[in-house]
Parts: structure tokens; sequence; C-alpha cells
């Protein structure tokens, strides 16, 4: 097989295995990426995140990551829900209405690694969702999938940005796909004029210590600054608030994943439900939740919160 056979075996597989998108781009070293990133952590804008601290040199070179990297492809799983909480409930960002996405999103990644194998050979390749250390957004962007927008999301120009994006390393030559080098923002500041804690102090800067999400899922400390606690209305797990505003979301479409379904309870409890919900039954319900890295003391503390 040739690289040109290879890709659309590939492209077919992720299409298969229910990826929306599918891009490829040549294996190098981030090195305006590494600067960008040493950048940001030196201003402390991770908060109390100090993992993203760690692995610095393994996040910009993924020949670190895979000896004799040569293709790193990026897929792009959509997670737009067809139905969302009523306005007035404590809030729950969309990524995590269904089940915990890593789970799922590694599954496939072996399944896909798995069918390389069966059908090319001996390939060594590597997956990652999330919480590894690879720059997604910028792999996505070398491969076609998207621009970064001022909000910080990948953004793709039919889809919008409510996607999860995963990645997965190869030593294998494949086709690459041309890089999106157009901003399509243009003068449109929405998304950091919503911002109601001021995370978006500037286009495609994102400082993640004043952002509803690390306060109401990153942060395991009780007490959250005095400042912050009257600006996150309804919020209790998660923010959408820079997306729900990019009007490349009037794209999105309901996702075709069965496991990304919202739970009932998450659009159907009401504030005195998740009040009176008991730490055993948040164990029973949410065991399969992203909801769960909040935890049930977390998620206490951000009811208490959308009381001030």
């Amino acid at each position: 097989m040739s690289p040109e056979q290879y890709t659309r075996f590939i492209k077919a597989e992720t299409a298969r295995l229910g990826f929306d998108y599918c891009g490829i781009a040549r294996a190098v070293q981030l090195d305006e990426d590494a600067r960008r990133l040493e950048q940001w952590l030196n201003k402390g804008m991770h908060g109390s995140m100090r993992y993203m601290e760690n692995h610095f040199d393994l996040r910009i070179d993924p020949g670190k990551l895979v000896p004799g990297a040569r293709s790193v492809i990026t897929l792009l799983l959509n997670y737009y829900p067809a139905t969302e909480q009523q306005p007035g409930a404590p809030m729950v960002s969309k990524y995590a209405y269904g089940k915990d996405y890593h789970k799922i999103i590694k599954n496939k990644l072996k399944e896909l690694l798995s069918r390389i194998h069966d059908e090319i050979g001996e390939v060594q390749g590597r997956g990652f969702v999330d919480s590894a250390p690879v720059l997604e957004r910028s792999w996505a962007q070398r491969s076609g999938l998207g621009w970064i927008g001022k909000n910080g999301n990948l953004i793709h120009k039919g889809a919008g940005s409510f996607f999860f994006i995963a990645t997965l390393i190869v030593d294998l030559p494949l086709l690459y796909d041309d890089p999106v080098a157009a901003d399509f923002c243009g003068s449109c500041t929405r998304c950091l004029d919503a911002c109601p804690t001021g995370a978006l102090p500037a286009p495609r800067v994102v400082d993640g210590s004043r952002c509803i999400s690390y306060y109401t899922i990153e942060l395991k400390e009780q007490l959250i600054p005095e400042q912050m606690q009257e600006k996150f209305g309804d919020w209790m797990f998660g923010c959408d608030i820079c997306q729900d505003v990019c009007p490349w979301n009037r794209f999105s479409k309901a996702t075709g994943e069965a496991a990304l379904e919202p739970l009932p309870e998450i659009l159907n409890f009401s504030t005195r439900d998740w009040e009176a919900l008991t730490e055993e039954k948040f164990s029973e319900i949410f065991r399969h939740s992203p909801l769960k890295r909040a935890g049930y003391a977390g998620i206490r503390r951000n009811l208490r919160l959308r009381q001030i």
C-alpha cells in the first residue's frame, strides 16, 4: 500500500468508528506553540492546574511520544446535544451531558490502531484524548480541521466548536492536509464581551485561572475568591458562554453518538432535586459521567455559589 492508500483507509475507518472529521499533519516539533505555552505558564494562567507544567518537551515534540513519528492524525467527535437544559436550572456544560468522553474516544482510538495493524502491518502509534501532553488544537489547525477562535476553541467552518478532539500519532507516512491559515473570526468579539469573569483578556488568550470551568471543575478548594462568587450565574459545572454566543455555532448539529446522549437527570433536575441529592445517589447516577471530576463535594459547593 502507498501513503495515499494508507490515508484513504484510515479516513474511511475513522468515519466508520463515528468520528465526524479527520485531518492529518506531518509530525514536527511545535516551536512556535512551545513559546506561547511557556509564556502562558509563566503568567500563571493555569491557576492551580500544576499538571500543565509537566512534560513540556512531550507537548511540543510528537517524536518523544512515538519514536520515529511521521504523522499526527486528528479526529473530531461532535457532542452537541439535541436537547438542552431549561433556563434557570443548575447549568452543566454540554460536553458533560452524557457519559465520560475519555473512555468512549479511547476505545475508538484503540480500535482504529488495531485496524491499522490488521490492514497495514506493524505500525507504532499512540492515541490521546484531552488528558495527555498533546497540543491537540494546534494539530487540528495544522491538519485543516479549523482555526483557533478568539475564545481559544477550535472552530470548524461548517460545524462550529462543540467537538471533542482526539489525536493519534503514528510512525507511518501519510498524505497531509493543508492547514487552515485564515482567521474567520474577523472583527467579532462576542465571546470576549460575554465572558463574565474576564477569562478572555485578549483574542486567543484564555486565562484559565479566571474561567468558570476552572472554578467549578478543576479547583478543589472549597473557598472561591469573593470577587468571583457573584459572576457564575446559573453555572454549576463548567461553562459554555463563549461557545453559545459564537456565530459559527449556528451550524452545530446534534451528535449521532449514542453514548453522548444527555442523562435524563441533567436535563430534568431542578435546583431542589440537586440540593436533595445524596452522595450515594450522586455516585450511582453519575458513575460514568464527567461530573465525577468535580465530585459530590464540588457540586454541593457550586450549588451554594448560585445562591450568592
